[in-house]
């Protein structure tokens, strides 16, 4: 993931050794690095997801850089990054599967809707529809919990992901939506996917701190 300098002069004293608040001392040179780091970030993450069998360590890695940027608005450094994603290669190969196997699932569904094969009309696609959004909220919520656990852990949180759903289905639609809108984005103007994706990430973990406090 890159990393940025910033010049110390813009940051506030730290005072009883607390990390700076994120937006202290900004301006508008700052916002416009922080939104040319996260389209690196999106894009260096889309490179290493398509051979596919590395697009869950790619993501799980991303993850764990945007919770490091959420939290002093600064990306960890590449070696680092380097190193998580190794050994997130494996452990997300599982993930990298049962994404794959979900999306086939609502992709063949929708389209059995749509010709008629499967009775139910536009009442059940609406109803799959939500559905799926839900589904793409557990996702996010899961990237969300694997970037805080450093880019590892994708059982624990999918376990965790799955709980807040039914805790906060609310929270999770929330989620949804975001991935959903970066989808349709990615649709509508494909040159702009990668950069898309760093943004969709950072736009799940802010939704997440707002309501999911770590």
């Amino acid at each position: 993931m890159p990393t940025r300098r910033r010049d110390p002069s813009n940051l506030p004293e730290p005072d009883s050794g607390d990390e700076p608040e994120i937006g202290a001392g900004r301006d508008w040179r700052d916002t416009l690095r922080n939104g040319a780091d996260l389209a690196l970030a999106g894009i260096v993450t889309f490179v290493l997801a398509v051979p596919i069998i590395t697009a869950g360590a790619a993501l799980a890695t991303a993850s764990a850089a945007m919770a490091h940027f959420c939290r002093i608005e600064r990306f960890p450094s590449a070696g680092e990054s380097a190193r998580r994603f190794g050994r997130a290669i494996l452990p997300g190969l599982g993930a990298s599967l049962v994404a794959c196997v979900l999306i086939w699932l609502f992709a063949i569904d929708l389209r059995l809707l749509r010709e008629g094969t499967v009775p139910g009309g536009p009442a059940l696609i609406a109803a799959t529809t939500v559905v799926a959004v839900l589904v793409l909220g557990v996702v996010g919520l899961t990237l969300v919990e694997v970037g805080r656990a450093g880019g590892a852990g994708w059982r624990s949180a999918a376990r965790a992901a799955v709980d807040v759903a039914l805790r906060k289905p609310a929270v999770a639609l929330a989620e949804g939506g975001v991935l959903a809108l970066a989808v349709l984005l990615a649709v509508l103007i494909p040159v702009c996917a990668p950069i898309l994706l760093g943004y969709a990430l950072f736009a799940l973990h802010v939704v997440a701190r707002r309501f999911l406090p770590a």
